[in-house]
């Protein structure tokens, strides 16, 4: 990453600047909170630039203690989020010879009963996502033991406690929050004056832990955890959220009242915490979501149809049905003195959403057309209306599988597929002793393997094997063929587990060799960041690297159009296109949803949704519609969003 420090925009005190997730630009100035924001905020763009400013404030911290020949003290978090911060202190270690000779670390928590070597354990996590590729002492790493016996438990939990007051406290303490507001392993219900101590785990969390455990059985019951009044002791936090799906909580936090269901608002009354937040994790709070409501704003166009959207909703009144005093009493008079009358206003926005709407004949026609799938069924998931369009309209479609998504599939289907061909061995003796012996090897190591194992490259294989075929079934039922599918296999992915490694050149090279092949006029992106592993997050990545280096070699670059994943969709105040489907569209991309067997009934990761994915997108695609049709504008059946970057 490189070191330069990134572009501030949004701050308590301050006049901001808000752009949406996908960069458009939003108001131009936004009021900092007005006295509703408690915890110090800041908002910056791109998830990146929240571990490059985590990280230099660590850096600083550690250059000014070694400049006095102090140690530096830092209370350190795991989970996907502070990844970056570790890789960029990385970084700076290797490239600029920041040293961490001097620095005391002591982690936030550990799951109980937990085994330090486990592929689960915050232990394994910390020396393969930061200690060792830094020059830290083993002596000054101070981790929460997860395999004690029960009965010294509360005694290595005072100990610890006390080893942070003989170090003199922490300098320093990263934070995330999880969906319950949870720090640390703070449930709700944790009190202000709790120490380090074993606690029961959260259904929410645990359910929200489950991806990386595959499976909620799986998932540890305890933990061992520092406490709020431990963590508010430190000197300076920084409490880190990414992401459309923290956007409540971050706004509860921030704005709500202090409440012991929800630890993370005790950092209200912290002197010298920060919310670092990106785009997406910011869009619930006032200043973002309705800063008319707070202060002076300039209305442009983006600003006035996402106020007149909110105005309709909250009156439910139709777009064109507003009147002078929906405005008044809403704060929003100043949007119709510059308009003259509510009627003027209420048409343009009225015109401004119309013009969004883009059936077949206004979508592309003969064009080269790449859609970026992450895993082998985002594609009919999130964008299968629009690929049936596109289909029809004899557009030439590559769909490109970024991953294989093998991990996605449960060992029984694997044991299902092997049965299958010992069977067809056996019938027909298409297989012999190769195949037996292989089939032998997969039933003893499934036999053997215990859950978050990684699987042996042979169940890989089956696994990923197993994911193609349903892609290409599913794509066969808007028109295409397996000619029209492309399975990149991105190198980071191929782990075998839930984490995946840092976005590489070698992933990057496989996106822009395939750009340079097909020379595509349009490309669909999946441009969510709520997907509860990250895997659309770094393919974003990829994506948007290749451009960058087709662009710097002064090739053309395709138009990029952004679609979300299965837990969210575009709002209409942020969509470029809306595009609609009929009951008969609908129920064809159901039907190639469909296909994707090892995903139905149970996927292995459904987030917090419990619900089968075509029931979350038959229930996603009907309420875009059905908001078209509160505002008053045309009825439609079913529609997705897209948004052009």
């Amino acid at each position: 990453m490189p070191s330069t420090v990134p572009d501030v925009r949004t701050d308590v005190g301050g006049v901001a600047e808000a752009r949406g997730s996908h960069g458009s630009r939003g108001p131009s100035h936004v009021p900092a909170g007005s006295g509703l924001e408690r915890i110090r905020t800041i908002v910056v763009h791109e998830h990146d630039d929240i571990a490059r400013l985590v990280a230099g404030r660590i850096a600083a911290l550690i250059r000014e203690k070694q400049s006095r020949g102090e140690r530096a003290i830092l209370g350190l978090a795991t989970g996907s989020t502070p990844i970056g911060v570790y890789r960029e202190l990385i970084r700076m270690h290797r490239e600029e010879g920041l040293s961490f000779a001097n620095v005391v670390t002591f982690n936030l928590d550990e799951y109980y009963p937990m085994a330090p070597d486990s592929i689960h354990s915050y232990h394994r996590y910390m020396w393969e996502n930061l200690f060792s590729h830094i020059d830290v002492r083993p002596e000054n790493v101070h981790i929460p033991e997860g395999m004690l016996p029960r009965d010294q438990v509360d005694a290595a939990c005072a100990a610890y406690e006390a080893k942070i007051r003989e170090v003199g406290g922490i300098d320093f303490q990263i934070l995330g929050i999880g969906k319950t507001g949870h720090i640390g392993f703070n449930e709700p219900g944790s009190g202000v004056e709790s120490r380090t101590r074993l606690v029961h785990l959260d259904a929410i969390t645990r359910k929200d832990a489950a991806a990386d455990f595959f499976g909620e059985e799986n998932v540890p019951r305890e933990a061992l955890t520092m406490g709020v009044a431990t963590i508010l002791d430190a000197r300076e936090i920084a409490i880190l959220a990414t992401g459309e799906h923290k956007a409540g909580i971050v706004r509860r936090a921030v704005e709500g009242e202090i409440d012991i269901e929800v630890a993370a608002t005790f950092l209200q009354r912290h002197p010298a915490t920060t919310f670092y937040v990106d785009d997406a994790a910011a869009a619930d709070l006032t200043r973002i979501a309705t800063p008319w409501l707070l202060d002076e704003v300039e209305w442009t166009p983006d600003l006035m149809v996402k106020a007149v959207v909110w105005l309709s909703l909250m009156t439910g009144k139709g777009i064109l049905k507003l009147e002078q005093r929906d405005y008044a009493e809403h704060r929003m008079s100043s949007l119709v003195a510059r308009w003259g009358t509510p009627g003027a206003v209420n048409g343009e926005v009225f015109n401004l959403l119309g013009a969004k709407i883009r059936g077949k004949s206004k979508l592309p026609r003969e064009r080269k057309i790449i859609c970026f799938s992450p895993h082998p069924d985002d594609d009919v998931i999130s964008m299968g209306g629009i690929l049936y369009k596109l289909v029809q309209n004899r557009n030439d479609i590559t769909v490109a599988y970024m991953t294989s998504g093998n991990i996605a599939v449960f060992d029984h289907d694997v044991r299902r597929f092997v049965d299958f061909l010992e069977r067809l061995d056996h019938e027909r003796g298409v297989g012999g002793a190769p195949l037996r012996a292989f089939s032998e090897r997969v039933h003893e190591c499934l036999a053997q393997k215990k859950p978050g194992d990684v699987d042996i490259p042979e169940v890989q294989d089956i696994k990923r094997v197993i994911r193609e075929a349903e892609a290409v079934s599913g794509i066969e039922v808007m028109g295409l063929s397996k000619e029209n599918a492309r399975f990149l296999n991105l190198p980071f992915y191929q782990t075998g587990k839930v984490r995946k490694d840092p976005i590489g050149p070698a992933d990057v090279k496989i996106v822009r060799d395939l750009l340079e092949e097909v020379q595509p006029d349009i490309i669909l992106v999946a441009g969510d960041l709520s997907d509860p592993h990250g895997t659309h997050r770094m393919c974003k990545e990829a994506i948007d690297t290749a451009l960058a280096e087709l662009r710097a070699a002064g090739k053309a670059l395709p138009e990029v159009w952004l679609y979300r994943g299965a837990w969210q969709e575009w709002p209409i105040t942020e969509a470029t296109w809306l595009v609609p489907m009929s009951q008969e569209e609908l129920k064809i991309k159901i039907q190639a949803i469909f296909k994707h067997q090892s995903q139905k009934d149970s996927a292995p990761f459904p987030g917090q949704d419990e619900r089968e994915f075509w029931q979350r997108v038959e229930q996603r695609n009907k309420e875009t519609a059905a908001t078209l049709d509160r505002l008053g504008l045309a009825e439609y059946f079913a529609m997705e969003a897209y948004v052009l970057a």
